[in-house]
């Protein structure tokens, strides 16, 4: 029988010691879920195993067993910033999420482990957070899932969905305080060369009510560069908030002197919103005075006279918007609202 040389076998046996494996399609495929909660991210990487017909819950997932909330390697959960699991406090960073499932109630576990095969090497002395919560019944789902459900600007739940199951955890962040922080840091960029980048800190802060005495000095920084429409309205409204109302309404008088009419035009819509017709009614008009060449300035004051209820007055700013525009699709939308008035 012919035998290859003793060295030709070496040489094949040490490349085949280098040789990496197959990518090959995986039995519990991986997946990627993505949400962003206010300013922080949250990302979720897991495998998804199938049902496959199998007993899951207490059968192919025993109970009272630390489960890896997934298949193969950690499940994993990435926050951006500080958030609350289940009201656990809970630093930005990676974490190997587990679950220890019962009959009943399931024990959530985020791990400062996040690197590890499964949970195999799980060690409760690695937990940075542990609660309890109740999966409730769900429509049957083939491949455990992932989602985020109930998301708002400072929280989500972040449900596990399996067999006929869900898993619900309730994730929670201080927007508010995020966004300050994150303010601060963008001020030492490029921002901070600008009046508009401390307005707009300012103005965050002030409509969310919330950092007052920094977003003082941040619009008084705005104001010492160039004054602006924002920054003095920005201004007027923390001088409501102390209570100074004559120091608001000088402010507010300085800022229609400096406005612009697209900023006059926004406010009379914000104002519309609101519900505070006959306001936005005083700034639509102020608009067509000073701005007497603008078909835009014709047609806001004949939408405010509209939800006024004033269809003469209404129809005759409408017309005249018409007779001055020359986009088609402007002059296509004021007919359609003509239609509607007549």
């Amino acid at each position: 029988m012919h035998r290859a040389p003793f060295g030709l076998l070496l040489a094949a046996s040490a490349l085949a010691a280098q040789t990496p494996p197959l990518v090959l399609p995986q039995a519990s495929p991986r997946a990627q879920v993505a949400q962003t909660v206010g300013l922080t991210d949250i990302t979720v990487t897991y495998a998804r195993p199938s049902v496959h017909g199998r007993k899951v819950w207490g059968g192919l997932v025993p109970y009272g067993q630390v489960w890896r909330a997934g298949a193969n390697e950690n499940t994993t959960v990435t926050f951006s910033t500080p958030v609350k699991a289940g009201g656990v406090a809970l630093p930005a960073g990676t974490y190997g999420l587990h679950m220890l499932p019962t009959a009943a109630a399931w024990t959530v576990i985020f791990s400062n482990e996040s690197h590890a095969w499964g949970s195999f090497s799980y060690d409760p002395r690695e937990d940075a957070a542990r609660f309890t919560v109740t999966p409730v019944a769900a429509e049957a789902l083939d491949r455990l899932e992932y989602a985020f459900d109930e998301v708002t600007d400072g929280a989500a739940t972040l449900s596990l969905r399996w067999e006929k199951l869900r898993v619900p955890l309730r994730i929670e962040v201080d927007t508010n305080q995020v966004v300050v922080a994150s303010l601060r840091e963008q001020l030492r960029g490029l921002p901070r060369f600008s009046a508009e980048g401390w307005a707009g800190a300012a103005g965050w802060c002030v409509r969310h009510d919330v950092n007052l005495e920094e977003a003082q000095a941040w619009v008084d920084r705005s104001l010492e560069m160039k004054e602006t429409f924002g920054a003095l309205r920005t201004k007027a409204l923390l001088a409501d908030k102390r209570g100074d109302a004559a120091g608001a309404a000088a402010l507010r008088t300085r800022a229609m002197a400096v406005a612009t009419e697209a900023e006059v035009n926004n406010l009379g819509y914000a104002l519309l919103g609101q519900g505070k017709v006959d306001e936005a009614l005083d700034l639509f008009r102020r608009n067509v005075k000073d701005h007497a060449d603008s078909w835009n300035a014709y047609d806001s004051l004949a939408e405010g006279l509209a939800a006024k209820g004033d269809k003469a007055g209404a129809l005759k700013n409408y017309q005249q918007a018409l007779g001055m525009v020359r986009a088609e699709d402007q002059r296509a939308r004021i007919r359609t609202e003509l239609a509607k008035l007549q």
